[in-house]
């Protein structure tokens, strides 16, 4: 199991930013299976939503990207709002990291799993942590 950030799921629902690296962590999720905190879902419609207004996605693109999502069956992980304001806030503070980013470093360090994600930041992150980069 992995967990996996909005930034490797959009490089697979978008055909301008696939990428090898999402390509192989998207063949892990099917073999292996992923979680990601419950904001991730979130994140991913945002994404989606951006490219549709900037006609980077049609809407009939949507759905089929909505179905290859949903039937990965990716773990959504509930956020409490003390680990947010605890333990999530703290890692954010420690890494320079957003929340949101510091929610997948926080999934992955509690359950000693690799992060995959395509952002650099929080790719070191996660070295500086000790929470594996999935590869």
């Amino acid at each position: 199991m992995i967990v996996i950030d909005a930034s490797v799921t959009l490089a697979w629902c978008l055909a301008d930013e696939a990428d090898e690296y999402a390509e192989r962590m998207l063949e892990r999720v099917v073999s292996e299976s992923a979680a990601a905190p419950a904001h991730w879902p979130l994140e991913v419609a945002n994404g989606i939503r951006t490219a549709e207004r900037r006609d980077r996605l049609k809407e009939d693109e949507i759905a089929d990207i909505a179905r290859l999502v949903d039937n990965l069956g990716i773990e959504v992980v509930p956020v409490e709002l003390t680990t947010a304001l605890w333990s999530v806030l703290d890692l954010a503070r420690e890494h320079n990291l957003s929340a949101y980013d510091a929610g997948y470093l926080g999934l992955a360090r509690h359950r000693g799993l690799p992060l995959a994600t395509l952002d650099d930041s929080l790719r070191a992150a996660c070295k500086r942590a000790g929470v594996e980069v999935a590869v």
